[in-house]
C-alpha cells in the first residue's frame, strides 16, 4: 500500500509543479483526506465494494465541487482503480515531497512544561543555521519526561530528557 501511495504522490506533485499548483494540490488533498478520515459514512460509500465506481463517480462530484482540475483528477484516478482507501497515504508522502520541495525541515520540540516562546525561537534558529534549512517549529508539551527537553529534527531524535537519563542509568545499574 505504502508503495502505491508514493507513486501516486510523486505523479501528482509532479504535474502540481509543473502547472504551478504545487499549494492548491496541498490543501485539497489535505480537506479530502481529512473528511474521509473524519467521516464514518464517507468513507463507508466510498470504500465499500457494493457501489459502482460511477456511483462513487457521481458521489465524487456532487461531494467535491470547485476543486482544482489536478486534485479532481487523481481522484477520479483513485475511484477508477478502487485506490481511494491510499488518500491518507498520499497526503503524508505529497506533504513530505511539499516540505522537500520548499526547503522546510520539520522539527517538533517536547518538553515537560511550556518553554518560552524565546527559547524555543532561539533552537529553531540554530537549527535552521546548522542545517541551511527553514525550519517548520512544533512544539509540544509531556509532563511525562520530567524535566529537560527531545528535539526531533526530521528523522533524528536528541533526547536530553531526565526521564531518558534515568532510563539509561536504570540500565547500567542492572548491567553492573
Amino acid at each position: 500500500m505504502e508503495e502505491i501511495a508514493q507513486v501516486y504522490a510523486r505523479s501528482l506533485f509532479q504535474v502540481a509543479r509543473e502547472q504551478d499548483k504545487l499549494d492548491v494540490v496541498r490543501d485539497e488533498l489535505g480537506q479530502v483526506s481529512e473528511i474521509l478520515e473524519e467521516n464514518h459514512d464517507m468513507r463507508l460509500f466510498f470504500f465499500s465494494p457494493y457501489f459502482s465506481t460511477e456511483e462513487k463517480r457521481e458521489g465524487l462530484r456532487s461531494t467535491i465541487q470547485g476543486a482544482d482540475p489536478v486534485t479532481m483528477n487523481l481522484l477520479d484516478v483513485l475511484v477508477e482503480n478502487h485506490r481511494l482507501p491510499v488518500v491518507p497515504r498520499i497526503r503524508r508522502e505529497y506533504e513530505r515531497l511539499w516540505r522537500d520541495a520548499n526547503d522546510l525541515l520539520p522539527v517538533t520540540v517536547t518538553s515537560a512544561v511550556e518553554l518560552d516562546d524565546a527559547v524555543v525561537a532561539r533552537i529553531g534558529e540554530e537549527i535552521g543555521r546548522q542545517t541551511g534549512r527553514k525550519v517548520e517549529l512544533t512544539r509540544t508539551v509531556d509532563p511525562s519526561i520530567v524535566g529537560g527537553f527531545i528535539v526531533r529534527v526530521g528523522n533524528s531524535i536528541l533526547d536530553s530528557s531526565i526521564k531518558n537519563r534515568l532510563e539509561n542509568l536504570r540500565k547500567q545499574i542492572v548491567r553492573a
